[in-house]
């Protein structure tokens, strides 16, 4: 590999699947070069200066060590927006749209200006994707990392939302600083047992253990949200969880226990139950 190869023989001649090559490439071409992605086509024939050059070779090591592509960029686009991400914070995953698709939903059938808490917001992913998408919407986002509190805060500021979403650090609803009561509550807990080998896989080595583990049975954080539930929601609020794709028949049980109803489960893109919801009695304010 050399400084005087185009880019179109960088992404042939590179370890790295194609794919992978034109993120890291178009990144750099963006850095550099001030080019669109689409000059990889269009000016393939280019080669990139040393500066370039060497950070390629940086970013191309660091992808076959195995680091996430969102943590070498230091971004991560997710739902209509993109986000600063580092290894203080979970990746934002595409079937956690799921979730924000959820709760837009149920803020557009109110059509009236409501609250949202989103408990264990990491990048701010759900909470400022909601906010991004409903400017009327008010919102609470809590996480217990103040890593990751820092982050999300500095997402809200790139996308001009520090207005509309508030921050507070603590676990769960020990996070808010007064008695609330919230139309819709979202979560995106950490739902993966302790021994599951998935974390020791791919990119969740890199990845907060805290924000993808309850170090249990996969469940706890998820029965602490739910119990807490009925407190928290305003007579027909809108509770709404991921969960792994083997938990859905658990979490609805938790979900019936707790006195909420119309609970509902829900499919992500890829086929598998990925998120439950279930609702505070609007006649008398708590479930069956």
């Amino acid at each position: 590999m050399s400084a005087s190869q185009s880019l179109r023989e960088l992404i042939s001649n590179c370890e790295l699947p194609a794919n992978e090559a034109r993120i890291l490439l178009a990144h750099l071409l963006e850095k550099h070069y001030q080019l669109p992605r689409s000059a990889l086509l269009s000016r393939d024939e280019m080669s990139l200066n040393e500066l370039a050059f060497l950070e390629w070779k940086s970013l191309v090591s660091r992808r076959v060590l195995g680091e996430p592509i969102a943590y070498i960029l230091g971004k991560k686009g997710f739902h209509n927006i993109e986000l600063q991400v580092d290894p203080g914070v979970l990746i934002p995953r595409p079937e956690t749209e799921l979730l924000v698709e959820i709760a837009l939903t149920e803020i557009t059938k109110l059509n009236k200006h409501i609250r949202v808490l989103d408990l264990g917001t990491g990048s701010g992913a759900i909470a400022l994707s909601i906010a991004s998408a409903a400017p009327l919407v008010s919102l609470i986002a809590t996480d217990q990392s103040t890593e990751a509190l820092a982050i999300a805060k500095q997402n809200a500021q790139s996308l001009n939302l520090l207005d509309q979403v508030q921050f507070l650090l603590g676990n769960w609803y020990a996070a808010l600083t007064e008695q609330s009561q919230f139309d819709v509550i979202v979560s995106n807990p950490p739902y993966i047992a302790h021994q599951d080998p998935h974390l020791t896989q791919g990119d969740l080595r890199f990845e907060p253990k805290s924000a993808l583990t309850d170090y249990a049975s996969g469940l706890s954080c998820l029965e602490i949200i739910i119990a807490g539930a009925d407190q928290y929601l305003k007579p027909g609020g809108l509770i709404a969880i991921e969960h792994g794709f083997d938990q859905s028949e658990a979490v609805v049980e938790l979900m019936k226990v707790a006195g909420l109803i119309d609970v509902q489960t829900h499919i992500d893109l890829a086929g598998h139950f990925r998120a439950a919801s279930g609702r505070k009695d609007l006649k008398t304010g708590k479930g069956n």
